[in-house]
């Protein structure tokens, strides 16, 4: 499966019936992120849990990930270059890599590019530390 550059985020989520119509409840994380905003409009796609599109039955991982569940496209230490998109509500600076993946740094401003080390990773956000930066 082809999976567009254009991918803001992505969770699981239940499907919850209400009076005629049907709600996908979107985790207060990834707004907290800033991957999206609470008012605007998004295209939202459904992904079956397996392939057979049963519900997947496996065990999660000692990590608390199910296999289907995908990877941070970063790594702790990891060096990277990104572009600082927005800035975060504590003032951080904010850069969007794979999926919309969003990467955390301290200290940078709106459209600097910096030179980072990824410092934490975590399943929906990491924060990376400016190494270089004006690039």
């Amino acid at each position: 499966m082809e999976i567009s550059d254009k991918l803001l985020c992505l969770f699981s989520a239940d499907i919850t019936e209400e009076d005629d119509r049907y709600t996908v409840e979107i985790p207060k994380r990834e707004i907290d992120t800033g991957s999206i905003e609470p008012g605007e409009t998004y295209r939202v796609a459904l992904i079956s849990r397996s392939a057979s599109g049963t519900a997947d039955t496996s065990e999660p991982s000692p990590a608390g990930r199910t296999s289907d569940e995908p990877q941070p496209p970063v790594e702790a230490g990891e060096l990277r270059y990104v572009e600082i998109e927005d800035i975060g509500k504590q003032g951080d600076g904010i850069a969007r890599v794979e999926r919309g993946y969003v990467i955390i740094v301290p200290g940078a401003e709106v459209g600097e590019r910096v030179k980072i080390e990824v410092s934490e990773v975590k399943s929906n956000f990491a924060v990376g530390e400016i190494i270089e930066d004006d690039l």
